[in-house]
């Protein structure tokens, strides 16, 4: 697999200091740039930029995968196994309100993976995932 570069992402939030504490203290990532409207994170290396945008949309489509219902848009990072199970542990003893808790999909098969939803306070669904093998990333 090649080496990857950090992406850059931006996102809405309606309420800022909400996230920002939310990013910040329950998802532990470091906080970087920011000005009154905007903030930057560290999201397991790569650059999350929480915007105000007032009257952000909370509706979300759901997909159903697995018999669960995907919400959609999301966003996420896939971490390595170990860094997984730590993280989705860390906001279960934070008492994370889970839209779809940790498991494992595909078991057993190529592409197997853990996986979890959750929102943010303005409703931006995130989702962590984590391979058994990540050269299985887009295995079919």
């Amino acid at each position: 697999m090649k080496k990857l570069n950090p992406f850059h992402l931006a996102i809405p939030v309606s309420n800022l200091e909400a996230c920002r504490t939310f990013y910040r203290e329950t998802l532990e990532f470091s906080e970087g740039r920011s000005s009154e409207l905007w903030v930057d994170f560290d999201c397991f290396g790569h650059q999350l930029v929480l915007h105000y945008k007032e009257g952000v949309s909370e509706e979300v489509i759901l997909n159903p995968v697995d018999g669960k219902d995907v919400p959609v848009p999301h966003f996420g990072v896939v971490l390595d196994m170990d860094t997984f199970v730590r993280f989705s542990e860390m906001l279960k003893e934070k008492k994370v309100t889970f839209i779809i808790e940790p498991y494992i999909r595909f078991k057993g098969q190529p592409g197997e993976q853990a996986t979890m939803f959750f929102k943010d306070p303005s409703g931006n669904a995130l989702e962590f995932k984590a391979f058994k093998d990540v050269e299985q990333l887009f295995a079919k």
